[in-house]
């Protein structure tokens, strides 16, 4: 980074470290990308480095690399209006630097740094801001958030990851920009939740999207959790309860938005109980589960995120007690599916320390579960079809023909192996097999 500045400035021009780079190293963070802001124009850049790549010309940003890194340098500009509330209609290329800082985003954002001569820029109180840890816009809020709509949930993903506090003129801002958030799309959305699922404490961030209007344009349904009181073996509300399942869970971030969303149908499935004298929430997991997949769908995560969410969400209830034979834990497995079983652990956890009551009780019972789940595995029990002694192709030499009968005949053998490990071997497989073929579902005479 110093290099590309050094070269720039024999070149006759200026350079300056900018952005969140800048913010990171003076808050003793590691930092792996770097953005450059100079005077040069785009061509003049291309000119003084031999491998430059035009990745926004018109914007006036090329990516120089060197040596085995990219770095993004951007010419010092001013932008024109935002019509479409994502990115400005024209740029203009200007001279100082202060002008390029006043069209950031947060005033922490704002410091420019010239490793040349090792001096900071900070026209906007940044430096001061970082110290008493406020999160400000630059010059007037309304403004800059009414040129990007993606800047107010930038701002609550920030309270978060930085743990910051919002000032109190930049907050109500927020909620002045929300018809200009409205138009972000549901991709960068997403992107900006998962960032903020990197945070210590996510909450923060969620707390800040409820306050002001950001979720309700999100994910109104959420906001059905404020209030909603639960029954006897929880201390908070469903909103307070769920705020802290997602600091309490571990894991990925795609992990952290199931602990997010593993409560969301409890306001609508919730009914009182006069037999128990309490509330009840049956099916929760199940609605909850469609649900969220709904959403995701809508905010255009992966298959493979959505359905591992939507997964934990439909069986993070886990109603483990000592009683379960070694049967009904290799049958936990199987309906999991082996692969998610570490992941719903920790969603189990979390949900019992976001609990507020029981959690060593619930905590101890997880911890049993996870030893037993680890012994299934370490013995080799058969948990998926791929696992059994037999394939596919020995139950097509006793089927007529291929189609859904050979998978249902693995899933059959499957589920008697489960209940009964020892029949796990051909010669116990095989006679199941000629059975099965025959619609016959009796096990066979010993």
């Amino acid at each position: 980074m110093l290099e590309i500045c050094k070269e720039l400035r024999n070149a006759g021009e200026r350079a300056w470290v900018v952005g969140g780079c800048v913010r990171d190293t003076l808050r003793g963070e590691r930092v792996n990308d770097w953005d450059v802001a100079t005077t040069a124009r785009p061509d003049k850049v291309q000119q003084v480095f031999r491998r430059v790549v035009p990745t926004g010309v018109d914007h006036g940003t090329v990516t120089v690399l060197w040596k085995d890194n990219a770095y993004e340098v951007t010419t010092l500009r001013g932008e024109g209006a935002y019509s479409d509330g994502r990115r400005p209609d024209h740029v203009v290329f200007v001279e100082d630097i202060e002008s390029d800082l006043g069209r950031r985003d947060f005033t922490v954002n704002a410091i420019a740094y010239d490793p040349v001569d090792g001096r900071l820029v900070d026209p906007f109180g940044g430096l001061a801001d970082m110290r008493d840890r406020v999160l400000r816009a630059v010059g007037v809020p309304r403004e800059r958030f009414q040129e990007d709509g993606l800047r107010i949930l930038r701002g609550a993903r920030f309270v978060a990851t930085l743990e910051f506090e919002l000032e109190p003129d930049t907050e109500e801002a927020f909620r002045g920009a929300l018809d200009t958030f409205r138009k972000v799309s549901p991709e960068r959305v997403r992107e900006e939740w998962l960032k903020t699922m990197k945070a210590r404490a996510p909450s923060r961030a969620f707390e800040v999207m409820r306050r002001t209007g950001i979720l309700e344009v999100t994910y109104p349904e959420l906001l059905e959790q404020v209030g909603c009181t639960q029954n006897q073996w929880h201390a908070y509300d469903v909103w307070d309860h769920t705020m802290r399942v997602l600091d309490e869970s571990e894991g990925e971030p795609i992990e952290r938005v199931a602990a997010l969303l593993h409560d969301v149908a409890k306001p609508r499935t919730r009914a009182w109980s006069d037999k128990t004298g309490d509330w009840t929430f049956y099916h929760h997991e199940k609605v909850g589960a469609d649900m969220a997949d709904r959403w995701l769908r809508g905010y255009r995560f992966s298959n493979q995120e959505r359905e591992l969410v939507v997964t934990l969400i439909r069986h993070h209830l886990i109603c483990y007690s000592s009683e379960w034979t070694d049967a009904a834990v290799r049958r936990f497995i199987k309906r999991v599916g082996a692969e998610n079983v570490e992941p719903l652990l920790r969603l189990g956890e979390a949900d019992a320390l976001g609990k507020g009551r029981n959690v060593e009780l619930e905590l101890r019972a997880l911890r049993e579960l996870r030893s037993r789940i680890d012994r299934a595995i370490e013995e080799g029990n058969a948990l998926t079809t791929q696992d059994l002694a037999v394939s596919g192709k020995d139950v097509l030499e006793h089927v007529e023909s291929p189609g859904p009968i050979v998978g249902q005949i693995l899933r059959t053998l499957l589920d008697r192996v489960i209940d009964d490990p020892s029949l796990n071997t051909r010669d116990k497989l095989l006679p199941l097999i000629e059975q099965l073929s025959k619609g016959d579902t009796e096990p066979p005479q010993k």
